[in-house]
Parts: structure tokens; sequence; C-alpha cells
């Protein structure tokens, strides 16, 4: 049985990842900053657990990733899905939303990553995703700049995890969805209209996707656009 962390795997996009991972067969390691999400899943039995993790606090990433391998004894996949959006461009939002936002959205994804990377080497076939964004393939007027930094930044991340872990069989792709129906974006004035977002459920239809592939077929990117653009 193969098993997978997933970061804010307690509602919204990493939710829908852990429920799609569970009925694909695999065992899921939950990183909650609140434990009671966990009771979603209670149904799934012994191949769920949840771990705190909380991407704001550093001393909480590799105990996870230790107490994932000590549950299952092994590590084929890290979901890197937490992440926030603050407001910050150069008239609006101060240091600390930018801050914050590094600080999830980038430095718990590398720590996470760099704890993970030697048991995902010993399978021959770990798997990472980082749930990135459109936002991190082009800067679009009207998005916080500070959060479009933090997506570019996660997509080089991925890029190097590609690197760092080719030659024992990992596999990196970062998953860049478009506007996506969580609360994330519900009370942003000028978003996709609801029915026109993406739902949880393809985001996790994509990371099942990508982790399913054989070591031949590595994806650097996924990309689905909810609008039309030339570039992306």
């Amino acid at each position: 049985m193969k098993v997978a962390m997933v970061s804010g795997g307690g509602r919204g996009v990493g939710a829908a990842i852990t429920e799609r991972l569970l009925a694909d067969g695999w065992a899921v390691s939950v990183g909650l900053r609140d434990m009671g999400q966990a009771a979603r899943f209670a149904a799934a039995g012994d191949r769920i657990a949840a771990f705190r993790f909380d991407a704001d606090d550093p001393a909480t990433a590799a105990p996870w990733v230790d107490a994932t391998v000590a549950r299952w004894g092994r590590l084929d996949a890290l979901v890197n899905n937490a992440g926030i959006l603050r407001s910050v461009d150069f008239e609006t939002g101060d240091e600390a939303d930018l801050d914050a936002m590094w600080a999830v959205n980038v430095k718990a994804p590398f720590r996470l990553t760099r704890a993970a990377l030697p048991h995902l080497r010993a399978t021959g076939a770990g798997r990472i995703v980082n749930i990135a964004s459109t936002d991190a393939k082009r800067y679009r007027a009207g998005v916080s700049v500070g959060y479009t930094m933090t997506k570019h930044a996660l997509l080089a991340l991925t890029q190097a995890a590609r690197f760092a872990g080719w030659e024992d069989g990992v596999r990196a792709t970062a998953i860049c969805p478009g506007a996506t129906d969580t609360d994330l974006i519900a009370d942003i004035p000028g978003v996709t209209p609801k029915d026109q977002r993406i739902r949880p459920e393809t985001v996790a239809h994509m990371v099942a996707f990508v982790i399913g592939l054989p070591n031949q077929a590595s994806v650097p990117e996924l990309i689905a656009n909810t609008r039309l653009e030339s570039l992306i």
C-alpha cells in the first residue's frame, strides 16, 4: 500500500485530494492545523492518520514526516497543498502579509520536501506535487503581487526537487489551476464567477493522475486555466 502526505488536507482542495487518494487505495497522512478536521475521514480506518502540521511553525514539519514513516514504514508521495492568499501590491498590504505568504506558500513546502526526500528516494518512484496556480505562470493585473511572487517561487522549488531526486526515481510536478471554488478566493472582489471556477475534485483528479504515472512519464507542470489566455 502506497503512502501519501497531504498538507492542509482537512478542507477545500486538500480534503478533495485526501478523499481521492483514499478512494484510489492509498494510505494518507493528513497534516492539519485544526485536528478536529480529521473526523471527516474516520470511515477510512487504518488507511488515514492525522498529524499536527502548521505551515507557520517550522518545528512541525520534520516530526510530521517522521511520524508518517513510523506509522506505515514508507513514504511514496508528498502533496504540498497548504496555502494562503493576502492582498499585497504596491499600494496595499504590508510586510506582515507578505511574510505570512512566504512562510506558508514557499518555506513550508521547502521544509517538507527537504525532510521527505530521503524517504521518497528510497521507494525508487517517489512523487512530489506542489499545488501552485496559474499565477505561477504569469502576472495578471488585479491579482496580489505578493501571492504571485510566492507561486512563482513554488514553481522554482518544484523544478529544484525534480533535479534533486531524479536519479533516484523522484518526480515532481507543479499543479497550476485557475480560480478554484474554495474559501481561499470566496471574498475577493472581481473574482471568477462561482459557476466558472474549477472544482476541488478536479484538482484532486489532476494530482491522482500525475502521481500514478511511471518514472518514464515525468510531468513538470500541469496547468488548467478557467479563462482563455494567449500564453497559458
